[in-house]
């Protein structure tokens, strides 16, 4: 149910029907925010499109939340998709090209710019009155701004950590990871499983394919992957040198690519092929699901300097409206009930990231797995830096070809050497 506030703002709204005009400057097309001028219309009869990217956890958990939303607002009806995070950057880029973006969709801070500067998202402000940005702390909130606008707002928050299967660990009869090693340090320790295993369950997936491991490897030396200016904060050779320090643990320590690729979109982890797996913090329940494993444990990654702050509040997904949405009003009103609700916070826990909302983290029962987030979360607390700059215009596809190349050069398919250059020729081309 709305809080207190919530609902008296709506029905203030309400009460000024004809008098609020949203203008959304910049926009596509040089439009106002979808083309209306009138207040929201709680008998209007409205379908709005929603889509987002995930597994058939989070689905399940966002029908729950929709089939609430919609017995609030009967006459709104919320038709939700889903897919995958590669094909669904992949549509989103189909769709702004003509000019057919959900009215409401699932987002990520690395497209912010992308989006954004073209006039794809809405201006949040022209519909303010029915979005509770209050509810969020100026550093969160502002993960979701660019140049002082607000265009999308965070579910949550996230910190890169460490997930192993405890059975799996037990089953190979091997002190379970401690967390916060060297890199050699964990290398060592993946080498020791699938060594007790025969291979049956390896240690782990290999590092050097995620951007992220190379992200926090460059902030434990004051570096970034991007800079304020929108260019690169890495030379050729710090992406050498970080793909080559996979080189050992690619011959029989971690799951072989082969393998992957043939369960693929599962990962190493959720086959439950490996007994470790770095990712977001916010992934624990989908591993659980995936997996089928009574218990996962969350420790803290491995760490090129363990007194960095190469770990940050991570709040890259988000909620945004598209800007030629026909109804911004009922569209804001279901964005605010995703990211603040209280229903939110009971359907989703911590698997859309820690709340953001102090709304939404009121009605998040901290229990169980969602106690594990928030435990885990704490534990890292002192590794914590400030956040990177916004992400550069083309840095999804910039992380999707790391994440390629790095499969590529684990197939066998490609060396160091050419990963590095042909890496370097694509972010020439995308950030011009």
């Amino acid at each position: 149910m709305f809080t207190t506030r919530r609902m008296r703002r709506v029905l203030a709204v309400a009460a000024a029907s004809g008098a609020t005009v949203l203008a959304l400057a910049g926009c596509a097309g040089g439009g106002t925010g979808g083309g209306s001028e009138a207040a929201y219309d709680p008998d209007e009869e409205v379908t709005l499109t929603f889509t987002w990217w995930g597994n058939d956890d989070r689905a399940q958990r966002y029908q729950k939340l929709i089939d609430a939303f919609e017995a609030e607002h009967p006459n709104i009806t919320i038709e939700g998709t889903f897919t995958d995070f590669p094909s669904y950057w992949e549509k989103r880029q189909t769709e702004a090209a003509g000019g057919g973006l959900p009215d409401v969709w699932q987002f990520s801070d690395s497209y912010l710019r992308e989006y954004a500067e073209p006039g794809l998202l809405l201006d949040l402000d022209t519909v303010g009155e029915y979005i509770d940005v209050d509810a969020f702390d100026d550093g969160l909130r502002a993960t979701g701004q660019l140049e002082g606008v607000q265009y999308s707002l965070p579910t949550g928050y996230s910190a890169w950590a460490m997930f192993l299967n405890d059975g799996l660990v037990e089953q190979a009869g091997v002190e379970p990871y401690e967390g916060g090693t060297s890199f050699d340090g964990y290398a060592d320790w993946m080498a020791e499983v699938t060594e007790a295993t025969g291979g049956a369950v390896y240690g782990g997936t290999d590092l050097t394919q995620r951007i992220q491991n190379f992200e926090n490897v460059l902030r434990a030396e004051g570096k970034n992957l991007y800079t304020e200016e929108g260019e690169l904060g890495f030379t050729e050779k710090d992406l050498r040198d970080f793909w080559d320090s996979g080189a050992e643990a690619r011959e029989g320590v971690v799951v072989p690519q082969q393998r992957l690729e043939e369960i693929s979109p599962k990962s190493g982890f959720g086959a439950n092929l490996t007994a470790s797996e770095a990712s977001w913090s916010n992934f624990l329940g989908g591993y659980l699901a995936d997996s089928g494993a009574e218990h996962v444990t969350l420790v803290a990654p491995p760490t090129a300097d363990p007194d960095a702050k190469d770990l940050y509040r991570q709040a890259g997904l988000q909620v945004a409206i598209a800007a030629d949405t026909e109804h911004p009003e009922a569209a804001a009103l279901w964005l605010d009930y995703v990211v603040n609700s209280e229903e939110a916070g009971e359907i989703f826990g911590t698997t859309l990231g820690f709340p953001a909302s102090e709304t939404k983290l009121a009605g998040t029962t901290l229990e169980g797995v969602d106690a594990q987030v928030a435990d885990y979360l704490e534990s890292v607390a002192d590794r914590l830096g400030e956040a990177p700059p916004v992400p550069v215009v083309g840095y999804g596809s910039l992380e999707q070809t790391f994440w390629d190349l790095g499969k590529s050069i684990g197939l066998g398919a490609l060396s160091v050497d050419d990963a590095v250059d042909q890496f370097f020729t694509e972010a020439k081309v995308i950030l011009g």
